[in-house]
């Protein structure tokens, strides 16, 4: 099976706003996929379709080749889910917690390999599983989910915002075991707002606007359609004649412009004709990519 999650102009309707309006969506199988847009794009709506917690207005999804809303529960078996904000049962404690999701899904079969695996992701995630779930933080509540979901092994992760409300020390330890189930074979869909976090871990990222797929690629080819940033010390201004410099200013001793990032061997040639110091060029973020899309709605809010 090449793709383990695919969508086909995806629709759901709620009365009269349009969460989702023709999503296409391919993910496959052991890739880490990127599913980047801001609130109200359709990520959490498309989530909840993939999981059978929400039925499609129209078009299709499909999950390992099922459908979500008809074959939830043997799909969930598969499946490991990660919210961003996560609740927990009052009375329980977070170790307890962890082992109820767990035995939920099945994963405790083989009960020593769960029971390191565990304490394992207890200690890196500086865990106290002892404590009652209505004094944890939100963070704390995170983890509680993070660990029953990697507890388990799982052919899918789906996850959704899912290091809010942690530190960035955790959220280096999150990357960690997200490499680790990708290198093990699994596939994960990962919804996220922090892009430096997409950027380590996502093979392809798939951006989204008002409910449809606004670009989907691999980091490689998404920088080919943003411009890349080129700066060099203040030499000659006499001299200076750059074919395809775009925003080109003097700032702080420094020269500074964009270029297209599929036009460059011109401009590189230009400055080595000008012999210019201190050369430094930066290839475009997806932090660039997302403000292409979005830039005029964050700015208007």
């Amino acid at each position: 099976m090449d793709n383990v999650i695919e969508t086909t102009g995806l629709e759901k309707n709620y009365g009269r706003v349009h969460a989702l309006d023709g999503l296409d969506l391919a993910v496959r199988a052991g890739e880490v996929h990127g599913f980047l847009g801001p609130n109200g794009a359709g990520k959490s709506t498309t989530i909840r379709i993939l999981l059978g917690l929400a039925k499609a207005t129209r078009g299709s999804a499909t999950v390992f080749g099922k459908n979500p809303w008809d074959d939830a529960v043997d799909l969930h078996k598969r499946i490991a889910y990660v919210p961003g904000d996560v609740s927990l049962w009052a009375n329980l404690s977070g170790g307890e917690a962890i082992d109820l999701i767990s035995r939920l899904r099945g994963g405790t079969v083989d009960a020593a390999a769960y029971a390191a695996r565990k304490a394992h992701l207890t200690e890196v995630f500086q865990f106290d599983p002892g404590k009652k779930g209505r004094t944890y933080s939100k963070g704390n509540r995170q983890k509680v989910a993070l660990i029953a979901a990697f507890a388990t092994p799982a052919e899918l992760f789906i996850l959704d915002e899912p290091t809010s409300g942690l530190d960035p020390l955790m959220e280096a330890v999150f990357n960690q075991e997200v490499r680790r189930v990708a290198s093990e074979g699994s596939t994960v869909l990962l919804s996220s707002h922090i892009l430096s976090e997409v950027e380590q871990l996502c093979d392809r990222v798939s951006i989204i606007r008002a409910g449809k797929t606004a670009e989907t690629g691999t980091l490689a080819e998404l920088r080919h359609l943003t411009r890349t940033e080129i700066s060099f010390a203040v030499g000659d201004t006499e001299k200076w004649s750059i074919p395809g410099a775009h925003d080109l200013t003097v700032e702080s001793g420094r020269v500074r412009f964009t270029a297209d990032s599929t036009e460059l061997t011109p401009v590189l040639t230009a400055l080595a004709k000008l012999n210019v110091q201190g050369l430094r060029i930066a290839p475009a973020s997806l932090e660039e990519l997302f403000m292409r899309h979005y830039g005029e709605e964050v700015i208007a809010s």
